[in-house]
């Protein structure tokens, strides 16, 4: 039925034009059989004769786009059969230089919001369509339920360790480190341990006396000269501590931030280091605990998923709904960050089109040559041939006026 619509107004119309020209061919007959009973009668023929003629040579060029007119192969005629993959190869390159390069791209994209969009729609989700979401939720929802998901958690743990291998830690906590004491916020870190040692010493002073105990011969033993050393280190260190809590400038706190310095550097730039680093990360992923955790991960966020498809109006009743609501009405407030998204939407469509955009151009081409001709006459014709036959028209009557002017000057010089 859809064909039959559209091909419908364009054979109406080439019946009116070629009704016209029969018409004109008509009237000039009749003219010309009657030109001697009065002078008017002469323009009417003039007329009708210009019209034939203006309507004949466009129903000729009209004709010769999609065949040879009345079946003769005249040259030049049949234009599109005959040149249908150079006319693919000039679409081809039409869409490519003016659609499909990054340049274009960059330049539709820069004037849309998308960020704004996105931000409307997550503020007010009940005010799209309603269909359309709950098809979409649909669709996601049997596409989870119809992935082998044993295979699919395998390659998302998987995915998220190679990510997490890749990333080389040394120089990030080398950097974390020597930012904190550039701005001071290493210092709570250092009193934190610095109390947590004193703790440790008060709660373990029985070791260090048993330990001088140990270690003390006979006479200090039995003068009770080793209780005393005891007390002596353990009251020394708790000073000691206590000093070093109270006194940023202590030169053994000196000393520990120095040696947390030069441990900012090895991090950054000792490759030693840095390996050590990384075989400790490397240690920490492959462990058994950690694989479950990432199991259980994964688990978490396909039962999210899935609840969330399967009731996308629940799922924005709840936690998740409020923060992409919270999320929408920031991308609408927060001009920076729409901004950067928006920046990141057309990076990310200008990276496609240079990606793809060639493989998309060659689609094209490549469709059109393979339809054969009468394919390609018979789709242009149906998109352009309604307006060919009103230029059938129009020729035929600009030349029936054409001819009346002329035969009006004849007539009065």
């Amino acid at each position: 039925m859809g064909n039959g619509l559209a091909v419908h107004p364009a054979r109406r119309m080439r019946t009116v034009a070629t009704a016209m020209l029969v018409a004109m061919a008509l009237i000039f007959a009749i003219a010309r059989s009657t030109a001697h009973l009065h002078p008017l009668i002469g323009f009417v023929q003039a007329f009708a004769e210009a019209a034939m003629v203006g309507g004949l040579a466009d129903w000729f060029a009209v004709t010769a786009l999609f065949r040879h007119p009345l079946g003769l192969p005249i040259p030049h005629t049949a234009i599109i059969p005959r040149n249908k993959d150079r006319i693919g190869d000039t679409l081809a390159h039409f869409v490519r230089d003016n659609f499909m390069t990054p340049a274009v791209v960059a330049r539709r994209m820069r004037p849309l919001d998308v960020a704004g969009t996105v931000g409307r729609f997550l503020a007010s989700p009940s005010g799209g369509d309603g269909r359309l979401r709950q098809g979409a939720s649909r669709l996601v929802a049997d596409m989870l339920d119809a992935l082998d998901q044993e295979r699919l958690g395998g390659m998302v743990k998987g995915v998220i360790g190679q990510r997490l291998r890749t990333v080389n830690l040394g120089p990030l906590l080398g950097q974390a480190i020597e930012a904190a004491m550039r701005d001071g916020r290493h210092a709570p870190v250092m009193d934190g341990i610095i109390r947590w040692a004193d703790k440790t010493l008060e709660a373990n002073d029985h070791l260090v006396r048993q330990m001088v105990h140990d270690r003390a011969g006979k006479i200090m033993r039995w003068t009770g000269l080793d209780e005393n050393l005891a007390n002596a280190i353990i009251d020394g260190l708790r000073k000691m501590l206590a000093e070093m809590a109270d006194d940023p400038g202590h030169k053994l706190r000196l000393k520990a931030e120095e040696g947390m310095a030069k441990l900012a550097f090895d991090l950054q730039f000792d490759l030693e280091m840095q390996a050590r680093v990384a075989r400790v990360r490397d240690e920490i992923i492959d462990n058994p605990a950690m694989q479950r955790w990432l199991d259980g991960l994964w688990e978490q966020a396909r039962a999210a998923l899935l609840r969330a498809a399967r009731d996308p109006g629940a799922a924005m009743a709840g936690r998740l709904g409020e923060a992409l609501r919270q999320l929408g009405g920031t991308l609408q407030e927060d001009a920076r960050l729409r901004v950067v998204i928006n920046r990141f939407a057309r990076r990310a469509a200008v990276g496609v089109t240079a990606r793809y955009g060639g493989s998309i151009v060659t689609l094209v081409s490549d469709t059109v040559r393979g339809w054969d001709a009468g394919t390609v006459t018979r789709r242009l014709e149906q998109a352009v041939g309604r307006d060919l036959q009103y230029i059938r028209i129009n020729g035929t009557l600009v030349g029936g006026l054409v001819g009346l002017a002329i035969h009006a000057v004849d007539t009065l010089l």
